[in-house]
């Protein structure tokens, strides 16, 4: 049997794999994106990124329906878009096993907000698997298979982003495909109008009592005996650090975090003298210990973010390992956009307007922060489009202010074709910017179906921006370079007086996907005048020399030519092949 290094994300791609899975669909987020990337490079395996993770789970569903076994790939908040199908699946059960794969930010790392995926579990009632390393990883996907068939239900399997990312020597093991059997045409089960679906919620009941029973001798649980003065109930990756932490401990440690195994927690709790729970993000074990009737001890733990061993051993206080300081006066580095990126001027125009921006979930993201500063809003995927449209609706920006929603071309395909069509349905009066810059680029350079890149390169099509817009009764239609801020302005201007709702399309590929560039550009030291008007586009290229000039950066220099454009006084000029940069 062969060992590798895996990081989680590809240990659950190989467990799934192993398992036999022949179907995997997903939505790209960070920490869960690698998974189904992994999974994708398979031999003998269909892989898809959905619109989004609701569309990903049904189309997993419809192949274990069809007898296969499928895997849904998405990060935390991802699962909030899905959940409207778990909660059903949880009543129609599986044909071929299904496992949803959920990887959650405590920290928020790279995510909106900080949830525990841990309370889907058990809001829909399905069973909880949480590795605490690469090995376990795939182990513990292989057997979310095989208690999806057993029990039928679907599995989720849930990583945090330390487990996603760290890497492990995994023994990996063979693949092993299980006869498949047909569908079988059954009304009670797949079709949950109330008078099935009451029984299948009867159903239900026996099942989670059936997998509560099995999680009492499971070897996904196991109790570890130590020090009985002290007794730790934890799961996932927090094992490792209370481990590292507390190594004298006594440990329950759970792989199957709901059901609970209540005899086994019981007769834990009654082998240590005080009993603590120690978890990141929401005090769910300790809910759960609690309605058992057991009393956990309390500890001084963050409530938010990640944990590490120090963190819980200051909790119990003892020293930490004497760490090395950071370096003092260093600069801070804020996430920028890429030299050359199209948004860029979009945000600076849009803030030249003076309009209040309800933006969205991508790379574009960053045009809230100095010294663009043109972005007011950030909630979900989607929700630029609804609160454009909102506000607009009770004249929150004021007269003189425009109202404009800004959205990505893959959040747009994900959740905002419902958001622009209400705007539509319901009369709305707000401007819509769609910036389609053929990928999408905040999680890796995933394709979706703006630029039509499937996951595994199948022969598709564009979705075409454009006609799709107007379908949806969207008259002012336009589309524009970003690159060419007049043009950008002179749209933007167009589509704002525009009386109903407008559409702008702002297209240029990203930044990182242009291979050629022009040759870039120096300041003529002798025509700054120091205005700052290009230090404003927030160009990460871009400084100042002397605290007051401007100074340009050839080695990050892109050319593409967009402070050039702002420059009143012809200060920025191309420094040629033959150039001797010293004199410009």
């Amino acid at each position: 049997m062969s060992r590798t290094l895996l990081s989680g994300n590809e240990a659950v791609a190989q467990g799934a794999w192993a398992a036999g899975a022949s179907v995997g669909a997903g939505y790209p987020g960070t920490p869960s994106t690698e998974a189904l990337e992994s999974f994708a490079r398979k031999t003998g395996v269909y892989a898809e990124w959905a619109p989004n993770e609701k569309v990903a789970l049904e189309v997993v569903s419809g192949a274990s329906f069809g007898g296969a076994r499928a895997i849904a790939t998405m990060k935390h908040v991802g699962l909030n878009v899905a959940a409207d199908p778990l909660f059903t699946l949880a009543y129609t059960g599986v044909g071929g096993g299904i496992v949803i794969f959920v990887a959650d930010d405590p920290g928020m790392h790279s995510s909106q907000n900080e949830q525990d995926s841990r309370n889907y579990a058990a809001f829909a009632r399905v069973p909880l698997l949480e590795p605490s390393d690469s090995q376990e990883a795939l182990y513990f996907t292989k057997r979310a298979f095989e208690i999806s068939e057993e029990f039928d239900i679907p599995v989720l399997v849930r990583s945090t982003v330390r487990l996603s990312h760290a890497k492990g020597l995994v023994e990996t093991g063979e693949r092993r495909v299980p006869e498949r059997d047909e569908y079988q045409k059954d009304l009670g089960k797949w079709v949950m109008m109330p008078a099935m679906a009451r029984c299948r919620r009867a159903d239900l009941d026996r099942r989670v009592a059936d997998l509560a029973a099995f999680g009492e001798t499971t070897d996904l649980n196991s109790v570890e005996i130590r020090d009985r003065s002290v007794g730790i109930v934890c799961g996932g990756v927090v094992y490792e650090y209370v481990r590292e932490a507390l190594p004298e401990v006594s440990v329950l440690k759970l792989g199957m975090t709901f059901p609970l195994p209540p005899a086994l927690v019981r007769s834990f709790a009654e082998q240590v003298d005080t009993v603590y729970t120690i978890e990141e993000a929401d005090p769910y074990l300790d809910r759960q210990l609690r309605q058992l009737g057991i009393e956990p001890g309390t500890l001084d733990l963050p409530a938010a973010g990640e944990l590490s061993p120090g963190a819980i051993r200051r909790a119990f206080g003892m020293a930490e390992p004497e760490l090395r300081e950071p370096e003092e006066g260093l600069p801070a580095r804020p996430p920028m956009m890429c030299p050359g990126c199209p948004h860029r001027p979009v945000f600076a125009t849009l803030r030249k307007l003076h309009a209040v921006v309800t933006g969205d979930i991508g790379c574009y993201t960053l045009g809230a922060l100095p010294p663009l500063s043109a972005m007011d809003s950030c909630v979900c995927m989607g929700a630029s489009l609804g609160m454009a449209h909102g506000m607009s609706l009770v004249g929150g920006a004021g007269e003189k202010r425009p109202v404009v929603g800004v959205i990505g071309d893959s959040t747009f395909a994900h959740s905002g074709v419902t958001g622009l069509m209400d705007m539509v349905y319901n009369g709305g009066n707000a401007t819509v910017v769609i910036l389609d810059n053929r990928i999408t680029a905040m999680t890796g350079h995933q394709g979706n179906p703006i630029n039509g890149v499937t996951l595994q390169n199948r022969t598709s099509r564009e979705l075409e921006l454009e006609p799709l817009v107007r379908a949806l009764g969207v008259e002012h239609v336009r589309t524009v370079d970003p690159h060419e801020m007049a043009s950008v302005e002179e749209a933007l201007r167009e589509a704002i007086d525009f009386d109903g709702v407008s559409v702008l399309i702002t297209r240029a590929p990203c930044a990182l996907l242009v291979r050629e560039h022009p040759t870039p550009y120096a300041v003529d030291v002798d025509a700054c005048t120091a205005c700052g008007v290009c230090i404003r586009l927030g160009c990460p290229a871009i400084s100042k020399a002397d605290l007051s000039k401007a100074d340009i950066d050839v080695s990050l220099c892109v050319g593409c030519g967009q402070c050039v454009q702002v420059c009143r006084y012809g200060a920025i000029v191309h420094t040629g092949p033959a150039c001797d940069l010293g004199d410009v």
